[in-house]
C-alpha cells in the first residue's frame, strides 16, 4: 500500500487562516529592562547516527535523547547521550553505542567503558532515577527492541538488570519517566511506546513522486506501559490494572507532575496523530484519561496534531502547572493554560508562540528561566525529518533554527531566536540544567547525525538565583515528585522535581528558581510525596542548597 505523506505544505492554507485570525491579537512589547540572553555553543565528541540506509525505514528521524543527572555524587551534572545504529542485517557493520561522559570541573571525560553503559542497540530515549533507594541515580534506556534498565553499582559501573527487574518490554519505545504514583515510597516507571513496526514490513510513502517517510497513520499503535516498582528489584506491569490501557495511542513525549494540585502525580502523553492523553491519578492507584474533557486531547480546530515533546511549568506563577506540546510544521506548538478547574484554555496564538511555530517542526521543549528574572521562559528544538523536505514543500526546510520564547512576566512570549540562536541544526532531544554550578541554566541539544551541542549560558544579568537539590529518606530518594514553593513578596513560583520529560530526555533534578532583583526568599515550602511540608524562611539568594526529608516515625 502507498500511504500519502500528510504533514505537508498542503495543510498550510488551513493554519494560515488561523494564523490571520488571531493576528488581530494586541502583540506585546518586549521587556527591555531585562538583559538579553546569551549562549556560548560547545559540541562534544559524540556522534550519533539514525542508521539511514535509502529505506526510509519509520524509526530512523525520530533521533535521540540526552540525560542530565549526577551518577557519582560528585555534585555536578554528568551527560548521557543515546544513540542509534545501524537497521541492516549484516556481519560487517559497525556498531555505534550510546556514551556517558563525566563531568570534571566542566570538562567532559568520556567514561562509556569504564562505567559499562555503552549499549549498542537502537536507542531513542533515556531517563533517570533511584528506583532502589540505595542513594545512586540509576539509568532506564528506551530501544526499538528491548530496553534497558541499568542499575548504579555505586562505584562508577552499572550493571544491565532490564530483564530481571520485568522492564524490557520489545516494543518500539520512545520516552520514558520514574514517578512514585502510588506514594509507597519508591520509583514506578512509565514507558511510551510509539507504534508496532516491523522492519520486514516497513511501509512505503511518497509525496510527488519523492520517497518521503511515512506518517504514523501507516502503523497500527501502541499501548504505554505502567511498572509497579515492588520493592525487591523488580517490576510489575499494571497497566491494565491502572486504566492505562490504550492501544490507540501513538506516543512520543511523557511528563508527570500535579496539574490538579491534590498531592498526586498525574501522566501527560503527546501523541502523534492520535489524542493526547491527560490521566488523572485518583490517589489510589488508577487513572483516567480526561484528556478531551479537559481541552488538552486535540488543537483549537478539534483535530488531532502530531505531538513529538512536552513539559509542564508554571509559566503565569499562578501556582499551578500548565503544559506545553510540540508539534509537525504548519501546525502550531501547543500552549495550554491550566485554568485551574480540570480545565486547560489553549492559548498559544494569544501567547505569542503559535504563529512563530508554523514554519518548524519541533521536538524537545521545557519551561525554563533562562535570564533569571523570575518568570519561565519556552526553549523549542526544531529540525525537520525528510532530508529533501525542500525539494516538495516550499516553506520547509531539514535542518532549523531552534526556538527561544521570552516570557513577558506571564502575559505574553516574545520569540528572540534570530539573536540569541544563530545556527541551524536537525535537533530533537534537549535537557536544561546548570551544568557549570554558576547559577543559570545551560541547554544540551541532541542533533540528528551529527555532533550535540552545549548551549552555555552567558547572559549577563544582576539578576540572582537559587538552586535547591532535594533528597528524599521516606519518599523515593531522588525527590521525584516533591514540590517547592517560593514567595518573594506577593509574587509565588512552583517547581516540581521531575523524572524524564521533553522529548526522550531527562534534565536536572536540582529545582532553579530565578530571583529577579530580590537577594533572598521571604518564604520557601517543601512539600514532599507523602503530603508532609517543610518550611524555610528568609532563605539567601545565590546558593545551592540542599534539603533532606526526615524520617517519618514508625
Amino acid at each position: 500500500m502507498n500511504f500519502q505523506t500528510v504533514h505537508l505544505h498542503l495543510m498550510f492554507p488551513a493554519y494560515l487562516g488561523l494564523f490571520l485570525f488571531f493576528t488581530h491579537i494586541q502583540p506585546v512589547k518586549a521587556d527591555i529592562s531585562q538583559p538579553q540572553i546569551r549562549f556560548e555553543p560547545q559540541r562534544l565528541p559524540f556522534q550519533h547516527t539514525d542508521g539511514a540506509s535509502g529505506e526510509k525505514y519509520f524509526l530512523e528521524p525520530l533521533g535521540s535523547g540526552v540525560a542530565l543527572f549526577d551518577y557519582d555524587n560528585d555534585n555536578d551534572l554528568d551527560l548521557y547521550f543515546v544513540n542509534g545504529n545501524s537497521l541492516q542485517n549484516s556481519d560487517t557493520k559497525i556498531l555505534h553505542r550510546n556514551s556517558l561522559f563525566r563531568n570534571d570541573d566542566a570538562n567532559f571525560v568520556d567514561i562509556t567503558d569504564l562505567a559499562g553503559v555503552g549499549d549498542t542497540g537502537y536507542g531513542l530515549g533515556c531517563c533517570a532515577g533511584d528506583y532502589n533507594n540505595d542513594g545512586f541515580v540509576d539509568l532506564y534506556v528506551t530501544n526499538f527492541g528491548a530496553n534497558i534498565l541499568y542499575k548504579n553499582n555505586g562505584d562508577g559501573t552499572f550493571t544491565d538488570v532490564a530483564r530481571q527487574a520485568n522492564v524490557d518490554g520489545g516494543q518500539l519505545s520512545s520516552s520514558c519517566a520514574f514517578a512514585d504514583y502510588d506514594g509507597d515510597g519508591d520509583l514506578d516507571l512509565y514507558t511510551v511506546n510509539y507504534v508496532q513496526f516491523d522492519l520486514e514490513k516497513n511501509p512505503k510513502c511518497t509525496y510527488q513522486g519523492v520517497s518521503t517517510y511515512c506518517t504514523p497513520e501507516a502503523l497500527p499503535g501502541e499501548s504505554d506501559s505502567l511498572y509497579r516498582n515492588d520493592g525487591d528489584g523488580t517490576f510489575s506491569d499494571i497497566t491494565q490494572a491502572a486504566g492505562l490501557f490504550a492501544p490507540d495511542g501513538k506516543g512520543l513525549g511523557v511528563v508527570w507532575g500535579d496539574y490538579d494540585n491534590d498531592g498526586d502525580p498525574d501522566i501527560f502523553v503527546a501523541n502523534d496523530t492520535t489524542p493526547n492523553f491527560l490521566y488523572q491519578n485518583n490517589g489510589k492507584g488508577i487513572f483516567q484519561n480526561i484528556g478531551l474533557f479537559a481541552g488538552v486531547a486535540l488543537s483549537t480546530e478539534g483535530r488531532p496534531y502530531s505531538g513529538m515533546g512536552t513539559n509542564f511549568g508554571d509559566f503565569d506563577n499562578d501556582g499551578d502547572l500548565d503544559i506545553v506540546v510540540t508539534n509537525f510544521q504548519d501546525q502550531t506548538n501547543s500552549l495550554y493554560q491550566n485554568e485551574q478547574h480540570a480545565f486547560f484554555n489553549e492559548v498559544s496564538f494569544s501567547k505569542g508562540i503559535g504563529g512563530k511555530s508554523l514554519p518548524y517542526l519541533a521536538w524537545g521543549v521545557d519551561f525554563v528561566d533562562l535570564n533569571n528574572d523570575g518568570w519561565l521562559d519556552l526553549f523549542i528544538a526544531n529540525g525537520h525529518l525528510d532530508h529533501n523536505i525542500s525539494d516538495i514543500d516550499p516553506v520547509g526546510t531539514y535542518a532549523q533554527r531552534n526556538q527561544i520564547f521570552v516570557n513577558q512576566k506571564g502575559q505574553a512570549f516574545i520569540d528572540q531566536s534570530e539573536t540569541i540562536l544563530v545556527q541551524k541544526q536537525v535537533s530533537r532531544g534537549t535537557a536544561f540544567g546548570d551544568l557549570d554550578n554558576d547559577g543559570d541554566i545551560d541547554v544540551v541539544v541532541s542533533n540528528l547525525n551529527a555532533q550535540p551541542v552545549i548551549l552555555w549560558n552567558v547572559t549577563e544579568n544582576n539578576n540572582n538565583w537559587f538552586i535547591i537539590k532535594l533528597v528524599g529518606i521516606s519518599d523515593n530518594h531522588s525527590a521525584i515528585g516533591t514540590r517547592v514553593k517560593i514567595k518573594i513578596n506577593h509574587q509565588i513560583q512552583i517547581r516540581e522535581v521531575k523524572s524524564g520529560s521533553g522529548y526522550l530526555s531527562q534534565s536536572d533534578f536540582r529545582l532553579h528558581f530565578g530571583l529577579g532583583q530580590a537577594k533572598q526568599i521571604d518564604q520557601l515550602e517543601i512539600r514532599w510525596p507523602n503530603g508532609t511540608t517543610k518550611q524555610l524562611n528568609q532563605v539567601s539568594g545565590n546558593q545551592i542548597l540542599t534539603v533532606t526529608q526526615s524520617k517519618l516515625p514508625r
